[in-house]
């Protein structure tokens, strides 16, 4: 499922929601069918490396470290 941005025009809130293509999405804080789809914003590469660190980290921790090289795993 692709992850989309959405405007809430009911109660003027951004929101990001995975969507099938088949679902017809709901706003998490009003429950709002009338979603607008936005353009999607792709972070700057500075940030990349940096939300790649805090990634890698919390997968580690939660045990999801299979898809990170053997250097990248903490033993």
């Amino acid at each position: 499922m692709p992850l989309y941005n959405f405007h809430c025009p009911d109660c003027d809130k951004d929101t990001e929601l995975l969507v099938g293509a088949s679902e017809t999405p709901v706003c998490p804080s009003c429950g709002s069918q009338k979603l607008e789809r936005m353009i999607g914003r792709i972070a700057p590469e500075a940030k990349l490396a940096a939300a790649a660190k805090v990634w890698r980290a919390q997968a580690a921790r939660e045990g999801h470290a299979s898809n990170f090289s053997s250097s990248e795993r903490k033993r």
